[in-house]
């Protein structure tokens, strides 16, 4: 009982506004919401006090919902910290179109296939050079025979750039199953720990994939300050296993996996529920991003990351469609 005491100290005088307004039943539902399920146990005291001193100035009062979401994304996340807390107002939402997971991840999986998974292109560059240009993570089991296919495509290159600049992350799993095509064997690569549970997890990569694994090669990951989430695990453990260099900027720094929920069937709510601990450092990339091997501007990461390879086939005397003075003409092309 004295567990529950505190936390209705804490609520007192939120729940209060409650009764006035649809705003502070959100709020509140809202508050608890980070309560249950934020990493840190702690925070949802910050967002309480946030809330309170919003509704005393009355800051909402004039904000469609709409823009009364956008202003909760960027007072959780300047307040808390941490760019995963996303708010969005459902302007057709319903709890008549409630539907089973089954269904969602079947529409879920319609709407990606829509994008191609994320993958926007894949090419040859001259130097016989990969290019995959990767937006976003959908779930591994929909994306696998594109992941497959993409891969397949660049299996007999020289050398690999995967281009994130514009990634802004996705599903856990695609993260592992992306991976896996760059290690030989299985490998442990971090652990999750899920607050509300009480549970960690192992996260490895799989030792077989459906497509053809790229190993022994030179890698190269473009970033922006776009990349977010997923798409700054991929570089991150690439970049630690030395299985990559990253190329471009230091990017968002948004490590935890976060839980979805709809609030007074209003609004989508992320609150991040978790902690990923990589077993190479023990440290990840919260608040403090992924780190480039060379600073460029995202804009320049391509050519950078082109005429990098392209040197390193001059000096190595690589075999590629090219000559070495066709190699040489090349890099001074893109010099210019």
């Amino acid at each position: 009982m004295k567990k529950l005491y505190v936390g209705l100290f804490f609520f007192t005088s939120l729940f209060s506004y409650a009764q006035k307004n649809d705003t502070s039943i959100i709020l509140a539902d809202i508050t608890e919401k980070v309560k249950d399920y934020y990493i840190d146990k702690e925070t949802y005291k910050k967002v309480n006090s946030l809330f309170q001193n919003e509704l005393k100035k009355g800051t909402f009062n004039q904000l469609s919902k709409k823009d009364f979401a956008a202003f909760l994304t960027q007072k959780l996340r300047t307040t808390i910290e941490d760019e995963h807390f996303f708010v969005k107002y459902l302007e057709n939402y319903t709890p008549e179109k409630q539907i089973s997971e089954k269904e969602k991840e079947k529409l879920n999986n319609e709407h990606n296939s829509l994008e191609n998974f994320g993958f926007e292109t894949v090419q040859r560059l001259p130097g016989n050079i990969g290019y995959i240009n990767f937006k976003g993570f959908a779930s591994p089991e929909a994306s696998e025979n594109t992941l497959a296919a993409a891969m397949n495509f660049v299996a007999n290159t020289h050398s690999l750039i995967i281009d994130l600049r514009e990634n802004g992350g996705g599903e856990n799993g695609m993260v592992l199953l992306f991976c896996s095509y760059f290690f030989d064997q299985k490998t442990d690569l971090y652990t999750t720990y899920f607050r509300h549970d009480n549970k960690t997890v192992l996260n490895s990569t799989q030792p077989v994939v459906s497509g053809q694994k790229y190993l022994h090669k030179k890698i190269y990951i473009l970033t922006s300050k776009k990349t977010f989430s997923a798409g700054e695990a991929v570089a991150y453990f690439l970049q630690q296993y030395k299985l990559a260099e990253v190329i471009g900027e230091k990017t968002g720094g948004a490590a935890n996996p976060v839980d979805h929920f709809i609030i007074q069937d209003q609004y989508l709510l992320l609150v991040p529920a978790g902690k990923i601990t990589p077993l190479i450092s023990q440290k990840n990339w919260e608040h403090i991003g992924v780190t480039p091997n060379q600073e460029v501007k995202s804009e320049d990461a391509l050519k950078a990351a082109h005429i990098k390879i392209l040197k390193n086939m001059v000096t190595t005397e690589a075999k590629t469609e090219l000559t070495i003075p066709e190699i040489k003409n090349l890099i001074y092309k893109l010099e210019q």
